[in-house]
Order: C-alpha cells, then sequence, then structure tokens
C-alpha cells in the first residue's frame, strides 16, 4: 500500500533530490596552482616571446611597474640603465656594439658598457627609420606587458580581430589587426518566375518529365500508367503512349537517336522508337520497382536505379547489363550520368551518396553527409559541382571528390527533384508543394511559389514530384500531385528596383554536417 504525502512533503523531497542531485558541481573548474601555473607563464614567454624580450620598454610601462625590477613574479633578470636618471628606454642585453653610427666594430672601438641616453637616443636617430621599425617601436609590447596579459587564453581575443606577425628590425612582433569576418557575397539578381499555364490531361499523379533535344515538344510519365508527349509551344497533347502496367517513374528523350526511354513501378524499362511510337526494346533485370533513369551523354548508355538498392548500367544497343552498381543498402532513388568523372551519381534513400566508377562498376566517393534520404541530385550544366536534395538540407558538392562547399538551409520538406540553368538558378521541388528558388552561388532563396491545386483536387494532393528547365532555360515545367503540369517563365516586367534583394550581409554560419 503506498503511502500518501502532503503536497509540502512530496514538493520538499523533491527539491531535496533535486539539490543531492546537482550539489556536486562536476563543471567547476580544478583551482590553479600558483608554482605550476608560474612555470608554465616562464616557459610560455621564452617559447613564444624570446623574440621580442629583448626590445626597448616604453617609459609608461616602467612608471606603472614603479621601475623595472619590481612586479616581475617569474624572477627573470633584468637590467637597468643608469639608475639614478629617468629612462626613457631600457637598453637590454650587453653585446659589442660600436660608439656611435658609421664607427667600425673593432676590438679597440667596441663597447660593453651600457650606453647613455643621449648615446642611444643617437644611435636610433642613425638607424634606417623603416616603417615596420616605427612600427614597432611604437606597439612593442614591454615585458610588463607581456607578463601582464600571459595568463589570458589565446582564445579570448574579441571576435574579428587576430594576430599578424609584422617583421620590425628582425624580430617578429604580436600586432593585433582587425581581420573581418566572412560574409555572404551579395546574390546576383534574378527575376522571379510566375505561373502562365496549367496543363491537364493526365488522370493519375504526374510523376516524371523531360524535354527533348529539340525543344519542340515535352513527355511525361504518371501514375496513370500512360506517358504523354505534349507541345511546349501550346501545351496541346500530341500524343498517349500505354505500355507500362504500373505507375510511370522517369522518362527521358535521347539526343543521339530518334528514342524515348521509360521506366516503372512495374520493373520495366522500355525504349520506344519515336518514329512507329513502338516499344522496341526491354531491359530486364531490376528485381523491384525502377525509381529513375539518366542516359550517358556521350556513349550508348543507359543507368537506371530501383528499390532493390542497385543502379544498372545497360548497352542501350543490346540491352546487355554492363555493371550492376551495388552498395547502397537502401532504394536508390535517382541516378545521374556525365561525360567527366565520376560518370555516375546516385542518391539513396540510405541517406548516401554514391560516385562510381563506369569502367570498373564500383564506387569512387560516398558522401554520408546527409541524415535523411536523399530523393534528388541535380549537375550544374557549366561548373563542375552538383547538388543533393534531402528532408534536412539541399547541399553542394565538388567533383571529382565530391568536396562539400555549403548547405541550402529553409525548404523543410520532403525534396523530390531539383533542377539547375546556366545562370544558375537552382529550383528545388517538394512533396507538399512548395517551390523554392535559389542562387546556385550564394546558396540565397530569392523566391518561395506555392502554387494553388487544379480545381476538383484535394489541398492534399499538393505536391511537386519532378521539374525540369526546357532546353532554352526560359520556360520551368513541373509535374504535380494535382495530376497537372505547370509552366512558369521569369516576370519580363520585374526589374532590381521593384523586386530588390532583401539581402543583409550576414556573417556566414556554415555546417559541415
Amino acid at each position: 500500500e503506498v503511502q500518501k504525502h502532503s503536497v509540502h512533503t512530496l514538493v520538499f523531497r523533491s527539491l531535496k533530490r533535486t539539490h543531492d542531485m546537482f550539489v556536486a558541481d562536476n563543471a567547476k573548474p580544478i583551482p590553479l596552482d600558483e608554482e605550476s601555473h608560474k612555470v608554465k607563464m616562464a616557459v610560455k614567454l621564452r617559447t613564444e616571446y624570446g623574440s621580442v624580450l629583448h626590445m626597448p620598454t616604453l617609459k609608461e610601462n616602467l612608471r606603472e611597474k614603479g621601475g623595472p625590477n619590481t612586479g616581475d613574479p617569474y624572477g627573470h633578470k633584468q637590467y637597468s640603465g643608469n639608475q639614478g636618471q629617468e629612462l626613457e628606454y631600457l637598453i637590454t642585453g650587453t653585446h659589442p656594439y660600436p660608439p656611435g653610427p658609421g664607427v667600425a666594430l673593432t676590438a679597440d672601438t667596441k663597447v660593453q658598457r651600457m650606453p647613455s641616453e643621449s648615446a642611444a637616443q643617437s644611435l636610433a636617430v642613425a638607424l634606417p627609420a623603416s616603417q615596420s621599425r616605427l612600427d614597432a617601436n611604437r606597439t612593442a609590447a614591454g615585458v610588463g606587458d607581456i607578463y601582464r596579459h600571459a595568463g589570458i587564453s589565446e582564445r579570448s581575443q574579441p571576435p574579428g580581430m587576430s594576430v599578424a606577425m609584422v617583421e620590425a628590425g628582425g624580430n617578429k612582433n604580436s600586432v593585433l589587426m582587425a581581420k573581418k569576418a566572412p560574409t555572404m557575397p551579395k546574390p546576383q539578381w534574378h527575376p522571379p518566375w510566375k505561373l502562365y499555364r496549367v496543363i491537364s490531361g493526365h488522370l493519375g499523379w504526374v510523376r516524371c518529365i523531360a524535354v527533348e533535344p529539340g525543344n519542340q515538344w515535352f513527355v511525361t510519365g504518371s501514375a496513370d500508367r500512360t506517358i504523354k508527349i505534349w507541345d511546349l509551344a501550346s501545351g496541346k497533347l500530341k500524343l498517349s503512349l500505354t505500355g507500362h502496367i504500373s505507375t510511370v517513374r522517369g522518362v527521358i528523350v535521347s539526343a543521339r537517336s530518334p528514342y524515348l526511354f521509360s521506366c516503372g513501378e512495374d520493373k520495366q524499362v522500355k525504349c520506344w522508337d519515336l518514329e512507329y511510337n513502338k516499344v522496341i526494346r526491354h531491359y530486364h533485370g531490376h528485381l523491384s520497382a525502377v525509381y529513375g533513369l539518366d542516359l550517358h551523354p556521350t556513349i550508348d548508355v543507359l543507368v537506371t536505379c530501383s528499390r532493390d538498392s542497385t543502379a544498372r548500367i545497360w548497352d542501350v544497343r543490346t540491352k546487355a547489363s554492363v555493371h550492376t552498381l551495388s552498395g547502397h543498402t537502401n532504394a536508390v532513388a535517382t541516378v545521374k550520368c556525365q561525360a567527366a568523372e565520376p560518370q555516375i551519381i546516385t542518391g539513396s534513400h540510405d541517406t548516401t551518396i554514391r560516385l562510381w566508377d563506369l569502367v570498373a562498376g564500383k564506387t569512387r566517393v560516398t558522401l554520408t553527409n546527409h541524415k535523411k534520404s536523399v530523393r534528388a541530385v541535380v549537375l550544374h550544366p557549366r561548373h563542375y559541382t552538383f547538388a543533393s536534395g534531402s528532408p534536412d538540407n539541399i547541399k553542394q558538392w565538388k567533383f571529382p571528390d565530391g568536396n562539400f562547399i555549403q548547405n541550402l538551409s529553409g525548404h523543410n520538406a520532403i525534396i523530390n527533384t531539383l533542377a539547375v540553368n546556366s545562370d544558375g538558378v537552382l529550383v528545388s521541388g517538394a512533396d507538399n508543394g512548395t517551390m523554392h528558388l535559389w542562387d546556385w552561388r550564394t546558396g540565397y532563396n530569392f523566391q518561395r511559389v506555392h502554387a494553388a491545386v487544379q480545381p476538383g483536387s484535394l489541398d492534399s494532393e499538393s505536391g511537386i514530384f519532378a521539374c525540369v528547365f526546357d532546353q532554352s532555360e526560359s520556360r520551368l515545367l513541373t509535374a504535380e500531385a494535382d495530376k497537372t503540369i505547370k509552366v512558369y517563365k521569369e516576370d519580363d516586367t520585374a526589374t532590381e528596383e521593384t523586386h530588390p534583394v532583401s539581402w543583409k550581409p550576414e556573417i556566414i554560419k556554415r555546417k559541415r554536417f
């Protein structure tokens, strides 16, 4: 039977337990041992400031300290000049030197004693007054200053300040110089994009889209199992192709031959001859749904990626599977090809991106920075870089080794698709129907779009599955969950004055991961 207590007793017990838990202050620093601190500071002085300990000490430092020998807790030997006079400079060291400028240093002329103040000043005047020497004399820290600041941590300088080493009379001297914190460069201005056409005709989600190399028409694949070909200028339907028995997940038009390639959740990869509008080849081998495909730009090779965790390389003509790229541990969502190394890039639901060696059929690099599924990868048409999209971030990378460039943060949704044009406009389309437009170089998000769904669709059927620029890069086409294709174009009337960049040069806070 549980004993009942008053609220007062329970609160008191809770307080006592909390107090007991936190009474041992584990974060409290260990008290400083004076002797070991002295030894540490003495060593530090010798190693870090040895080259400037011989330098003249400013008079105000001497006055502050009440004389040269006071306030030296570490027992270093200090030399004083004529004790009867109030010295302007304290000359340290007793090396032989000539009595004046222009006198050769011989056994007869060398002076071993400390010079008078006037002799020291005349000697200093005769020396060539270089700018660095003047700076050094003006800013040299006295030994007393070094002692005073020696215990301060190196990291306690205010942000934006850095220590620069300036050569002064053959010795190095620490000078504080203001260093500008790195700021985000001003992004290039891009005109905003506006919706100007909505094309309907599919009876299911539009899952993929591709524009033909001649820029006359484009092709879409849908969950209604059909492939439709549309006129790009008018948006009119030209042709429907049937043959897949499940959702069509990828389409691409060859620039090297009059062929259209498609893949779907029915595990099939088909090659369509557009002169006869018939399937002429099947590529068999995937064990599960095929999620994406791409053609190699210079050789007759087709690459597909699948839910069976592999990507396959096919010879277009012989239909043979050249390589099976295995290594991913979950569905491979996207694949891209390029002529330069690495020739194949895949993104997977196992959160990794792999760069592949096409000849060997092996992984060159595995990028593990993303925390969530990588559903989209896009290659920049001009730069030797690429971007990957995941719900945690859009990340930019450098070829060939996949060096990280920067994060594009702010599109907090499941990113299904990425597209980029030569102007440096990166588009990310998400599962919730939002589309963000970014400046590629700076990662600045200059526009956010959430187009209304087609009347008759549910609000929940708001999602962008694929997007692509046409060959002229003046039109942007999106394939959406409301069964439509939306076409966007740049706003010709917009100027930098009417749509200014609301950008602040804030300090960059880029994370590695």
